[in-house]
């Protein structure tokens, strides 16, 4: 066959209309140009408060299901006489477990211990991590900083007890500390570092290091550099730079960093146990204890929870709304 013959049968096959399943509408082709379809969807799709409400809407439900639910479901729990219901009694709504914690001296003490802990272990936490979300964002070329990030973040890639333990095996009596200090020369004996305040204080302050670590970085990287080198070139040193232009631009990160982390001192439990001793005893530790005993106990632990929960809610919103007064009369 010449080679005009073999164009031409080419370009006859190629006029010829296609045929074959590919070439039928699919299903959602036909849907997509189907009235009832477009309809919904310029309705739906027509206000930017309905977009709003249809991206919101699972997120919101999965807030409410899954959060705000059993906040709710423990606040009803508190105010009843018993819990689980039992055959044969029907649950009588009662005062007497919310009377019970300001009645009972012995579960006011590790109340107002887990507070005073929380805020002293609060204040030590952003006076050791800001140093190093300074430098991080404000000595260290923005090419490294994703990469010295990422090895801060590695540790925590890991769950809370694991790492626990290996504080207890950092602080033990032949752990690396009481090593090193024994090879140094400075003890005969090991120190008792473990299930005393300093443990459960050096276990709480790693643990809670990295959510103020977050806070504080993208707080300080937004400060351009170009303020500090301003301030410098109008006479102030380091110190004053540090006090009358870095600190105030950073309070929000402050704010949002010192909230996370007392808001997590105050409910942790798994920590408080394995490094803590009986004079460390915190209030979660005494919550758990009314739901590991058998008999109706749970609506106590239920009670104790609610009120920890609402003062530590009010004393950080309290400490953010001063801050907040902070950063507008930086502003002034």
């Amino acid at each position: 066959m010449s080679t005009t013959s073999r164009s031409e049968t080419a370009a006859d096959t190629s006029r010829r209309p296609a045929s074959g399943k590919g070439d039928a509408p699919t299903f959602w082709g036909r849907l997509s140009h189907s009235g009832p379809y477009r309809a919904v969807t310029d309705y739906v799709f027509g206000s930017t408060r309905r977009q709003f409400v249809l991206l919101a809407a699972f997120p919101i439900f999965w807030v409410l299901f899954a959060h705000l639910g059993p906040i709710l479901q423990m606040i009803r729990v508190s105010f009843l006489d018993s819990y689980p219901p039992s055959v044969g009694h029907t649950p009588q709504f009662t005062l007497d477990n919310w009377r019970t914690f300001f009645t009972e001296v012995i579960f006011l003490r590790p109340f107002f211990r887990t507070l005073v802990f929380s805020v002293v272990l609060t204040f030590a936490t952003l006076v050791l991590v800001y140093p190093v979300a300074y430098f991080l964002s404000r000595h260290v070329k923005r090419d490294n900083q994703m990469l010295l990030l990422l090895l801060l973040l590695i540790p925590f890639w890991v769950g809370e007890i694991v790492r626990t333990y290996a504080i207890m095996i950092l602080l033990g009596n032949t752990g690396a500390v009481n090593l090193i200090l024994k090879a140094l020369g400075l003890i005969d004996q090991p120190v008792a570092f473990m299930y005393t305040n300093f443990s459960l204080g050096f276990g709480i302050v790693y643990l809670t290091s990295l959510y103020m670590l977050m806070p504080l970085y993208s707080a300080l990287e937004k400060i351009p550099q170009t303020f500090s080198e301003a301030a410098a070139d109008l006479g102030a040193g380091p110190w004053t730079r540090f006090r009358r232009v870095i600190l105030p631009l950073s309070l929000e990160g402050i704010s949002s960093g010192c909230t996370l982390v007392f808001l997590i001192s105050t409910g942790l439990y798994a920590t408080p146990i394995l490094l803590g001793g009986p004079s460390t005893t915190l209030f979660s530790e005494t919550i758990a204890g009314f739901f590991h005993v058998a008999g109706d106990e749970w609506p106590t632990g239920a009670a104790f929870s609610t009120i920890m929960l609402l003062t530590a809610l009010v004393l950080s919103g309290t400490f953010m709304k001063l801050m907040g007064a902070l950063q507008k009369g930086g502003r002034k």
